[in-house]
């Protein structure tokens, strides 16, 4: 059995972020977990070279913009979760709604790096993520995978995660989404941690 370990993404760690988040060609644009956190102006200006320096300024900031897997010590997946209010995207979402005003956490996003998928580590991220949640003081963590219906899910759009997926780990489903992704809908979910 491989040892799976879930750490916050500390400043510390993130040269294993950047193995896990990095494209395999340098100069192939990449989100760097940005695209619901920042205004769309602010994102366009970002260089691919200076987006991980912009997620790597969260964590000095004090709150690590997620968590990394790693298995048998090397970096094998990501896991972006933080306060639902530091995504300016999904806070002014008319996509995916706010339910209510209570100050949720999100999980925007899951990679697992190839050679690692298929091994059950989306839900031990997750069940970092939820740790890690928790540990902060986050009265509920919200998701919004997308439920595949029965169909097998392109890795291109995997990274929202799947309702099942969610499911397993205690999420429940709150209310369907106007969202899409790879043409699946979106749920919002939610996990109590009070």
């Amino acid at each position: 059995m491989p040892h799976i370990e879930v750490h916050p993404a500390t400043v510390d760690r993130f040269d294993d972020v950047a193995a896990v988040l990095a494209p395999r060609d340098p100069d192939a644009p990449a989100c760097w977990c940005l695209s619901l956190r920042l205004p769309n102006a602010e994102l366009r200006e970002l260089a691919g070279a200076e987006r991980p320096a912009r997620l790597r300024r969260y964590a000095e900031e004090g709150t690590p913009p997620g968590v990394v897997a790693y298995v048998d010590g090397e970096p094998a997946g990501w896991c972006s979760v933080s306060p639902r209010e530091r995504h300016h995207r999904l806070t002014h979402s008319r996509t995916i709604p706010t339910v209510d005003d209570v100050p949720v956490w999100s999980i925007v996003c899951l990679v697992v790096r190839p050679g690692h998928r298929r091994q059950g580590l989306g839900s031990r991220l997750l069940e970092g993520a939820i740790a890690y949640a928790r540990e902060r003081g986050a009265p509920a963590l919200e998701a919004y995978p997308i439920d595949p219906g029965g169909e097998r899910v392109s890795s291109a759009f995997a990274y929202v995660g799947t309702t099942g997926l969610f499911e397993a780990v205690g999420f429940e489903r709150v209310v369907q989404t106007s969202s899409r992704s790879g043409g699946k809908p979106r749920w919002l979910m939610r996990l109590p941690l009070g």
